[in-house]
């Protein structure tokens, strides 16, 4: 894949003199459309948490159903946070707010450890509260962190999260059910393949507007295609109603459980350190730098929209990396049009017809067009990292390291599993240890005890004739 041109912040094309991409309105179709393509990316990773839960608790269909359009509403409510923002919160750049699926499984932690299944949502909704408001309050105190995102490190992290996300799309690419005969059979790799093929002859062949939108296209093409093949399943729209309300408190008031709590609590700081490095992922590739006043206000909104999400029957919402990746590729960095695809999720958790309008997609068809998506953001990531001084063998060993820890739960999934599960709960997470390591390994070599940061890279490591920074510019040392 070619070089991905990253925006600086300077660049203002198509949006008039002193005006940022971030802030431009786009026309009408163009906004509905590109939001739309946002919500697609997210929806699978939304409707998830509360179908694996609602089952876990045991809900009959029709609560189940109620529990994810009331997840889509929130997540909603909580892009609104983030994109249009208001006074102090919210990060207003396009980023999408949704379930986090950190909180799954200390979430059926709880629901197992429940005597009476019916409290089983209202104690993890007490939790959720507790966290959000802890969040919020934690928030200024958290951004504090960015000072200590270099490039060597924000480009470990970037990477980090699409190698993290590529699981999902080859999950995706094989079927929704591992348990069922056809899960990973050659149909669904098939049409994985072709949604992928599709999408790439539209980005190259294409222009303009639709080059733009050309993953939103390529899933109605693969659902198209599938259909034959007897994958796409209309069922969910013929039995869903057409109107819908959230009604607040639905499963009960909310219940305070310390144990739940100090569980969802840990996953929340899970979740603002991964928010943390989208922001700053997100920050990059539109040419605005998430600072720390963006990062506080942006971690506001995450822990804001987490501690109203419940009144709804919604879970803790967290920003969704994949998103950023459609940013990346579409070019399209108006946080309006994200803002647009709230609106859509907030129409969909009103309208179960609407939401059931996506399911119709099948998996494989996601999974071929997540592999663009996911790709696109650890492309997004070794750009920046080409900016860290790799030349240097202190950030040789730092990127090295970080992404092998970052890697582990991918490539090892049980290499935790003797540890506690409050410990698995932020071990499991690679963008999170990965993102540790690469911090507290740059204070170490680059700054603690007068780091050796003019160390250029020895062997067996070093580059041969040619190559490395007598060959071009050189690149900018680690901060």
């Amino acid at each position: 894949m070619a070089a991905q041109h990253v925006p600086s912040s300077t660049d203002v094309s198509a949006t008039g003199p002193g005006k940022h991409p971030v802030d431009e309105k786009l026309p009408a179709l163009k906004m509905a459309t590109s939001g739309l393509q946002h919500v697609a990316a997210m929806y699978a990773g939304v409707v998830a948490p509360p179908l694996i839960v609602g089952a876990a608790v045991g809900l009959s269909a029709t609560e189940l159903t109620f529990l994810t359009g009331a997840c889509l509403f929130t997540a909603g409510l909580a892009t609104f946070l983030q994109t249009l923002g208001i006074w102090k919160i919210g990060a207003r750049l396009p980023f999408v707010n949704g379930v986090t699926f950190a909180g799954v499984a200390p979430m059926i932690a709880v629901v197992n450890s429940t005597d009476d299944k019916r409290d089983a949502l209202p104690v993890i909704f007490g939790a959720v509260i507790v966290a959000g408001l802890l969040g919020f309050l934690a928030a200024p105190f958290f951004s504090k962190a960015v000072r200590f995102f270099p490039p060597v490190v924000t480009g470990t992290v970037i990477t980090l999260i699409g190698i993290s996300l590529m699981p999902v799309a080859f999950g995706w690419a094989q079927g929704p059910d591992p348990a069922a005969h056809d899960y990973g059979s050659t149909t669904n790799l098939g049409l994985a393949g072709a949604t992928l093929l599709i999408v790439l002859l539209l980005r190259r062949f294409t222009r303009g507007f639709v080059k733009q939108i050309a993953v939103l296209l390529g899933l109605v093409a693969g659902t198209l295609v599938a259909i034959p093949f007897g994958v796409t399943d209309f069922a969910p729209v013929a039995d869903a109603a057409v109107v819908g309300f959230p009604t607040p408190f639905h499963f009960g008031a909310p219940q305070f459980q310390l144990a739940a709590i100090v569980s969802l609590c840990v996953v929340m700081v899970v979740s603002m350190t991964e928010s943390t490095a989208d922001m700053l992922a997100l920050g990059e590739i539109v040419g605005r730098p998430a600072d720390e006043k963006t990062i506080a206000a942006g971690l506001r909104a995450d822990t804001l929209g987490s501690a109203v999400s419940p009144l709804f029957n919604g879970f803790m919402c967290s920003a969704f990396a994949q998103n950023i990746g459609l940013v990346a590729m579409t070019r399209i960095r108006s946080r309006y049009v994200v803002a647009t695809g709230g609106g859509f999720l907030v129409l969909m958790g009103l309208c179960p017809m609407a939401a059931s309008l996506i399911a119709v997609v099948p998996r494989p068809v996601l999974g071929g067009a997540g592999v663009v998506l996911f790709g696109s953001v650890a492309a997004s990531g070794i750009q920046t990292l080409v900016k860290a001084g790799l030349e240097k063998d202190n950030n040789v060993l730092i990127v090295a390291v970080s992404l092998a820890v970052g890697i582990i739960p991918i490539t090892a999934p049980e290499f935790y599993h003797a540890f506690p599960e409050t410990a698995k709960i932020i071990l499991d997470s690679g963008i999170s240890t990965g993102c540790v390591a690469a911090v507290v390994l740059n204070l170490v070599f680059n700054h603690l005890g007068g780091g050796r940061e003019c160390d250029e890279v020895t062997a067996p490591m070093e580059p041969g004739p040619g190559v490395g920074p007598s060959s071009g510019p050189e690149p900018v040392a680690a901060r």
